[in-house]
């Protein structure tokens, strides 16, 4: 059983900062991709960030410059520090893991239950 807790959410206004962690925990033998990605009530979950195992990054558009994703694998830990927030941001955040659970097993996909960022004008 695994399982992603994400924290780190808040309220906080435009202009302010919010660091997001991400905690793998259960039975895990390695953890290939982790990611964010986030959701407001009127659209779909849309992806924010990835890193691999090497430490290669990704990001969307409007993350770029503002936005930056690291790991620590040791912890199983991702994290979404997030600067410069707009009201824009305001989302639940998600965190996305593609985690192998058995030696010689294949990867599998698991999500988090989702951190709540609301950024105030």
């Amino acid at each position: 059983q695994v399982q992603l807790v994400e924290s780190g959410g808040g309220l906080v206004q435009a202009g302010g900062s919010l660091r997001l962690s991400c905690a793998a925990s259960g039975t895990i033998v390695s953890i290939n991709t982790m990611a964010w990605y986030r959701q407001t009530p009127e659209k779909t979950r849309d992806w924010v960030a990835t890193i691999h195992t090497d430490g290669r990054t990704l990001y969307v558009g409007s993350a770029k410059g503002r936005f930056t994703i690291s790991r620590d694998n040791a912890k199983n830990t991702a994290y979404l520090q997030m600067n410069n927030l707009q009201p824009e941001d305001t989302a639940v955040y998600y965190c996305f893991a593609d985690i192998r659970t058995q030696i010689g097993g294949l990867y599998s996909l698991y999500w988090g239950q989702g951190t709540q960022v609301t950024v105030s004008s």
